[in-house]
């Protein structure tokens, strides 16, 4: 064995070329986290950009809690004239300053309402039943709890 350490390596043949190889070195392994400053700067906007957004969803979902409560009281009044014209009030003064809505009453309530949608579906259409229907004995108008649904839907304004 100790001729076979000692003879010279043939670099003239495959063979000989193949055993002065050497293993090459492990490379470390890949980081999962990125190297670069920008990707941990478009990370910040993005979860920056997200937090906004959900505060916003949040503000304007409770901004919004008296039209769902509305809606839900406008589900159980049916079609009685009163109960509408009670529940509209209430989302009004909800909406708007007292001092502007609690002094209305009769056409000037009914424009009110019509200028807080466009229109006037309540001082010259259907809408004129919240001043004339609770007081009649006749049936209520079919056209007044859709009437009411979609002004508490659309109306502008927020909570006062």
């Amino acid at each position: 064995m100790e001729q076979d350490a000692a003879q010279p390596v043939d670099n003239d043949s495959l063979i000989g070329l193949i055993e002065q190889l050497t293993e090459p070195a492990e490379p470390p392994p890949i980081p999962m986290i990125p190297q670069t400053w920008g990707w941990a700067v478009l990370a910040a906007l993005v979860l920056a950009a997200l937090a906004h957004a959900v505060r916003r969803w949040i503000r304007h979902r409770r901004a919004n809690a008296y039209r769902r409560a509305a809606l839900a009281m406008l589900d159980g009044a049916g079609d009685d004239p009163a109960r509408l014209a009670a529940i509209l009030r209430r989302t009004a003064l909800a909406a708007y300053p007292r001092v502007t809505v609690a002094s209305l009453s009769g056409q000037e309530w009914l424009q009110f309402l019509d200028a807080q949608v466009g229109g006037t579906a309540f001082s010259t259409g259907a809408g004129r039943g919240l001043a004339r229907e609770p007081y009649r004995p006749n049936g209520p108008d079919p056209q007044l709890r859709p009437l009411v649904a979609d002004w508490i839907r659309k109306h502008r304004g927020g909570p006062a």
